[in-house]
């Protein structure tokens, strides 16, 4: 089973550089969409389904801003819209499909340009761990696949010691990431497997960064240790340029 991570910054714009071609060509069997800045009435659902999957949207209330998606080549048993917080679900950050003995979440995480920002990134984050924790006592098999727009070491970024004082990787954040995952018993899924440095997943538009490699590590497909023995291989795939990040990609057997 393959699943991508992908913050395609703007579906219809991505739709635009053969995005649809990409996909038949990666084939994997669930893609987890961020950033998709469109309504329901906006997305080419059609052309998802065409391609073999069934897809579902959380859009914000704001026009073109924000917005996750799941599609799918299985249809899920049951996909649930949002976390149940107002403030955050208007924002379209959270959709979550379950399968027989999994379930998947594309999540959004909120990025802060100012200090309101990062409290509302900061309550968001420890609002979503105690969702996550809740909901693991009911569904303990758990794939949680987004942009999370934190890096959680020095190795996820390009400039860790000029960088440490810039929202997405600040000590706040990073704490919250380790105990994100320690008490929620998740697996960084790409860093199981690689422990090598300039591997990102974001890069600015500005300064040639991507052509520099002066990135990000911001997204993530965490995964229920539960799952641990079914994890075969994660990579992240630098070459596909339809958003300023790449998609991820996790497989499990």
């Amino acid at each position: 089973m393959k699943i991508i991570s992908y913050n395609v910054n703007g579906i219809r714009a991505a739709f635009t550089k053969d995005f649809l071609g990409w996909l038949t060509l990666a084939n994997p069997d669930i893609i987890c969409i961020q950033e998709s800045k469109a309504g329901n009435d906006q997305i080419d659902i059609e052309s998802f389904e065409k391609a073999g999957y069934h897809s579902y949207w959380h859009s914000a209330i704001r026009k073109g801003y924000s917005g996750v998606g799941i599609a799918s080549k299985i249809k899920p048993n049951h996909v649930v819209y949002g976390c149940g917080i107002e403030s955050f679900d208007n924002e379209g950050r959270i959709i979550r499909a379950d399968f027989d003995d999994f379930s998947v979440i594309s999540v959004y995480v909120p990025s802060a340009s100012n200090i309101d920002r990062l409290e509302f990134k900061m309550q968001f984050c420890y609002d979503f761990l105690n969702y996550i924790k809740e909901l693991k006592k009911t569904i303990p098999n758990l794939i949680i696949s987004g942009d999370y727009n934190i890096c959680h070491e020095a190795i996820d970024i390009h400039d860790p010691v000029r960088l440490a004082n810039v929202s997405g990787f600040l000590p706040m954040e990073r704490e919250w990431m380790t105990k994100f995952m320690d008490e929620c018993g998740l697996i960084d899924s790409f860093r199981h497997f690689n422990d090598q440095p300039d591997q990102y997943s974001w890069w600015s538009y500005r300064a040639a960064s991507r052509e520099r490699n002066k990135g990000w590590r911001i997204d993530y497909n965490m995964v229920s240790k539960t799952l641990e023995d079914r994890l075969s291989r994660a990579l992240i795939l630098p070459e596909v340029k339809h958003s300023d990040h790449c998609p991820v990609v996790v497989e499990l057997k």
